[in-house]
This record gives structure tokens, C-alpha cells and sequence, in this order.
């Protein structure tokens, strides 16, 4: 597979939706994680990303211009003990949940399926990260609708053990921006991860397109110790 420009995927895209990037940093340090969320309506565009606990939550800019809650309220970030959970939605506590009492990440999924957005059927991606005793690894997964048709659920796991430095992975929720919005299709893509966390927010946030982009969570975890760095950025200040 062919290494692709992050930046460069994001600006040929005015509308991926919502996004999850994982991978190890260049100089093989850190397990990094990249969260953003998108909107083309107002009730989706009316949002914040603040923190809970270690994770964050999603939660109104304007509580008085809430429409319907229930896709775009949620944590989508969760700490349970050494991983991290990342997702598009509330399958953030399901796979919580599911770790929890013992199944794993592929397990915890399997009562879900895409959201129930019809035409749109957006898909569900989720992360999973694990950071112990200086080892790390990751999964992936995204439950589609297949081709757009709700009557079949497809359901994609994809795990990296031993991640190469400089290396991550990317899948978002939409291939482009049409009507109606055809989902993510294929394996996660490789992209390049740098250094410093400073730099990869910025380098995802100013890539993102300017009318549609709500909201970047960004995390870079020491592998030697489990510490991390975070960087949270909202359109709506």
C-alpha cells in the first residue's frame, strides 16, 4: 500500500464526515490519535468537543439551537485502564462496556450497525489503542451499510501490531461529498504521522475545509510511560 499524504487527503475531500487517525509517531516515541468532526447542517455545525474525565464528550455551542440530539451527542473518546477509545458515536460505550466485561473490541461491536440516518446510512468507525509496558498496538473497524442498502450490515476489523514509526492509519466516514453521501470504502489508508503534536494539529485542522470542519481532538501517548499530550480545537469559540 502506497503512503498518502494526509494533508493532501483532506484537502481533496470537502466533505470525509468524520475521522479517526491512528498511528506511532516518527521517531517511534508515541501513539498518536486524531479525532475530527464535520457538519453541513446548523444542528450539526452547532457543537463543541469538551473533556470528561481523560476522554472528551460532544456537547451544544448554543444549547437553544439544539435540534435533534441523538447522532450527534456523545464521548467519543474513552480511557479504560491502557487503551484508548475513539469513535464517530455512542458505540464509544459499547465498546467500553464490551472490554470491560471481558470481549473484545471486534466482539463489543457486533450489537451495532450503522447509524440509522437513511439515505445517508453513515457508517461507524471506531479505534482502539493499547499502550503497556512499552508495547503498542491498534485495531480499527467500520459497520457499513452494504452499498447503501440497510437491509445488510457489513462489518470490517482491521489490527496493527507493531506499528512502524512514522506510520498511521486513516478512515473517515464518507468517500465524497455527493448526495447521497456514499460511505468510506476500502481498507484505512496509510498516511505519514510526524513528531510533534503541535505541528499534526495544525497540519489537520487548516487541511480540513473551512466551511465544514467543527471540531479536532488530537492525542499523543509516551509509550515508555503512558503519559500523553492532548490538543482539542473548536470552530465555535
Amino acid at each position: 500500500m502506497n503512503m498518502l499524504s494526509l494533508e493532501q487527503e483532506l484537502k481533496n475531500n470537502t466533505y470525509p464526515g468524520r475521522g479517526i487517525v491512528i498511528g506511532k509517531s516518527a521517531d517511534g516515541t508515541k501513539a498518536v490519535t486524531a479525532y475530527f468532526i464535520m457538519g453541513r447542517s446548523g444542528n450539526s455545525r452547532n457543537r463543541v468537543f469538551v473533556t470528561e474525565d481523560e476522554g472528551i464528550r460532544t456537547e451544544a455551542f448554543d444549547p437553544s439551537k439544539m435540534e435533534d440530539p441523538s447522532l450527534i451527542i456523545y464521548a467519543p473518546v474513552r480511557v479504560l485502564g491502557n487503551r484508548t477509545i475513539v469513535t464517530n458515536g455512542d458505540q464509544t460505550d459499547t465498546i467500553y462496556d464490551g472490554l470491560k466485561d471481558g470481549l473484545t473490541f471486534e466482539q463489543s461491536l457486533r450489537s451495532r450497525e450503522f447509524e440509522p440516518d437513511g439515505p445517508n446510512y453513515t457508517p461507524r468507525i471506531s479505534g482502539v489503542m493499547q499502550v503497556a509496558d512499552g508495547t503498542y498496538h491498534y485495531a480499527m473497524s467500520i459497520l457499513k451499510s452494504n452499498n447503501g442498502n440497510p437491509e445488510a450490515c457489513n462489518r470490517y476489523t482491521f489490527t496493527y501490531e507493531n506499528p512502524i514509526a512514522g506510520e498511521g492509519h486513516f478512515i473517515h466516514t464518507y468517500a465524497r461529498n455527493e448526495e447521497p453521501l456514499p460511505s468510506f470504502e476500502g481498507e484505512p489508508k496509510l498516511v505519514d504521522i510526524p513528531n510533534d503534536i503541535d505541528a499534526f494539529t495544525n497540519l489537520v485542522w487548516t487541511s480540513l475545509n473551512e466551511e465544514n470542519k467543527v471540531s479536532l481532538f488530537v492525542r499523543f501517548i509516551d509509550i515508555a510511560t503512558g503519559t500523553y499530550e492532548t490538543r482539542i480545537i473548536n470552530k465555535n469559540q
